[in-house]
């Protein structure tokens, strides 16, 4: 990062920190506190956001870019890429095709568990050696250990079948383990169906930030993580900790236990593949359910194991990574303050919307402008900067899928390994959008109900005490309607896609 950039985000940190402390000193005053419980839930819900905020402001402030390396010659690198029977065979085709185009020396396995006879066919084609791994537990993890114990390379790239890699990928990533201590290499994910639908648009923005100014932070920290595919291990590193990591979130437990025994990782903000984000909004609940429940038991079972080997920073950055989706609970208790509202005149706190607005804005305003600053830091600038409005609205808006991931990892119910469907599926509806549709329901009708109560049944006195924090109630009311309004046009979406297998491949 230029030193200019640094000063600028400096200067905007510390005013937005100036901002943190103009809010909280204000809010957290006894005379505002209308029912107890309820402030407590609504001040916990805001201190987690801004708590989070405040990290993700820190970890911009280190954001840095590993130097090329060039590869030590003579060294040996494998590309495993994982099958899943029902994935089509045009996306093994085309990411087969293009590891084989890769000029740096390396071998292809496709670990296979698929017994289809097209998709032998297309790895002998392309020249890559077909393991045949059939039944073995543990899922893309388990194929990667049976495989790792049936080949020797030094250094293994794992690929998902729906990221066909640039022709660079390899020489951009292995020079970096010529340092003895790297143990990892992880890169840039892009999509090359980013534009395809709502859904698709809303899931790439999502990861923008994250794969941007984010990861670049965290690897000048120190604490870079694996996400998923395209990320490249040392054997070694791999052999230390037992092999890659079994569980949904596979790709964390493998970087907490490597991060722990002493390993270091590395992280190369360069897109040198194109792979796919669900086009449908089932498909996108699914995986969002499999990474909430995988990321919580990450924090549950593989944190506590690992806390004492950690670094101070890598103990606050998996304590943040394991604690993301907990938006799904605060969302809820957004959801939930105007509702009993308008429910049953139950407030929170006893503070004005104008007087709120004016200790809030400041807060909001240096949010949105070092998120603004930041997309500089961007992989794709001309292709990923905005306000990714999409990816915003439904995030919050599918809380309950989040919430219920929170939920069954701290009952230890499992959810099963299903990798995410490579083209659009339709769905059902009412089944997609049923608590969505609920929810607006319930909102309009206690709205309409409060708007005839203060037209014709209280007192002209009691209307004008309350209109500030009515009118307020009901404006908060109306933004969740309008969350809950991004999930529904989705689910509509997702009733009339039309499926194009074997697209992954082709780039938007």
């Amino acid at each position: 990062m230029r030193t200019v950039d640094r000063f600028v985000l400096g200067a905007l940190v510390i005013l937005g920190i100036h901002a943190v402390g103009y809010f909280f000193i204000w809010w957290f005053q006894g005379e505002h506190v209308g029912i107890p419980v309820l402030f407590g839930l609504l001040s916990t819900a805001m201190l987690y956001g801004v708590g989070r905020m405040l990290v993700g402001w820190y970890t911009v402030l280190f954001i840095s870019q590993p130097e090329w390396r060039e590869p030590e010659p003579d060294r040996t690198t494998a590309i495993f890429i994982t099958s899943t029977p029902g994935e089509p065979a045009e996306m093994f085709e085309a990411t087969l095709a293009a590891a084989a185009r890769i000029p740096t020396p390396h071998t292809t396995y496709l670990l296979d568990d698929t017994r289809d006879s097209e998709i032998a066919r297309i790895a002998d084609r392309h020249g890559a050696v077909r393991l045949e791994l059939v039944g073995l537990p543990g899922a893309k993890a388990g194929k990667i250990n049976a495989a790792l114990e049936r080949t020797h390379e030094e250094f293994i790239l794992v690929l998902d079948p729906d990221h066909v890699p640039h022709p660079d990928f390899l020489e951009r990533v292995l020079g970096h383990f010529r340092d003895p201590g790297i143990g990892f290499v992880q890169v840039s994910q892009a999509y090359g169906n980013s534009r395809s639908s709502f859904v698709a648009r809303a899931a790439a923005e999502q990861t923008y930030a994250f794969y941007g100014p984010t990861l670049q932070g965290m690897y000048g920290l120190g604490t870079s993580v694996v996400i998923g595919a395209n990320g490249t291990f040392r054997r070694t590193a791999l052999e230390s900790i037992g092999g890659h990591g079994i569980g949904l979130a596979e790709d964390l437990i493998t970087a907490i236990r490597l991060h722990a025994v002493g390993w270091r990782s590395v992280y190369v903000p360069e897109i040198v593949s194109y792979g796919r984000v669900p086009e449908d909004l089932g498909s996108f609940a699914k995986q969002q359910l499999k990474w909430s429940r995988g990321v919580w038991e990450m924090l549950l079972v593989e944190y506590p194991r690992a806390f004492r080997r950690l670094t101070t920073l890598q103990k606050l950055s998996y304590l943040m990574i394991g604690t993301y989706y907990s938006f799904g609970l605060t969302t809820a208790i957004y959801l939930a303050v105007p509702l009993l509202y308008l429910s049953f005149g139950w407030l929170p706190a006893s503070v004005g919307p104008a007087e709120f607005l004016q200790h809030a804005a400041p807060l909001g305003l240096f949010g949105v402008l070092i998120y603004i600053f930041s997309e500089r830091f961007l992989c794709d600038r001309s292709r990923e900067r905005g306000f990714h409005l999409r990816g915003f609205l439904l995030k919050l808006g599918l809380w309950p899928v989040y919430l219920r991931g929170a939920l069954l990892a701290f009952l230890r119910v499992d959810v099963p390994y299903i990798p995410t469907p490579k083209e659009a599926r339709v769905g059902n509806f009412w089944r997609l959008s049923r608590i969505q549709l609920t929810t607006i329901a319930v909102t309009l009708a206690l709205s309409a109900r409060m708007i005839r109560e203060r037209l014709y049944s209280l007192p002209e006195s009691q209307v004008r005490l309350t209109t500030g924090v009515a009118w307020g109630m009901l404006s908060f009311a109306l933004i969740h309607v309008t969350l809950a309004s991004s999930v529904i046009y989705a689910a509509w979406r997702a009733t009339r896609v039309k499926t194009r297998p074997g697209e992954g491949a082709k780039l938007s």
